[in-house]
């Protein structure tokens, strides 16, 4: 170890007070008023092509999103409307296991 890496501060953000990418972009979508892809993807620091991805990962997971188009012009605005039940995403139980 050098003189340099042991003067860097260490990190003390524990894992529970970490809030991952996916969490803000629910929370984001989960605003009465939702969110375009281009305030997503600079909230989240991602291209419009990965926040797209991600909208389509939560679509699997379960959750309803809704795609509004106000104006001519305006961008398409997304908006989750339901959430996945949770009973339903299990993965130990055995109708999951066998779906696979």
């Amino acid at each position: 170890m050098t003189a340099q890496q042991s003067q860097k501060p260490k990190k003390t953000t524990s894992a529970k007070g970490r809030t991952t990418k996916k969490a803000h972009l629910i929370r984001m979508l989960q605003s009465k008023t939702g969110s375009d892809i281009a305030a997503l993807s600079k909230k989240l620091g991602w291209q419009s092509h990965t926040t797209r991805a991600a909208l389509t990962g939560l679509r699997k997971a379960g959750f309803e999103i809704a795609a509004t188009k106000l104006e001519d012009g305006k961008p398409t605005r997304y908006r989750i409307t339901a959430e996945p039940d949770v009973k339903r995403q299990t993965s130990g139980s055995p109708e999951a296991t066998h779906a696979r």
